[in-house]
């Protein structure tokens, strides 16, 4: 039951928990732009909000 102990430690548990989130954050980089029909879609969605609508979402026309 050591292993407990070492978890209780901040100075075990912080840099562990970095890690954790590091490795996270290179696998969900990887998983977004590893795949270029992915990545391309994706960067498709950014122009979203610039698009022009014809008329706006109350009915009314400009």
């Amino acid at each position: 039951m050591e292993w407990l102990h070492w978890f209780s430690r901040d100075e075990n548990t912080k840099p562990l928990a970095l890690l954790i989130f590091f490795i996270t954050f290179c696998l969900i980089l990887i998983y977004v732009f590893g795949s270029k029909k992915r990545g391309e879609r994706l960067e498709s969605h950014r122009d979203i909000p610039f698009l022009d609508e014809d008329s706006d979402t109350n009915g009314h026309g400009k």
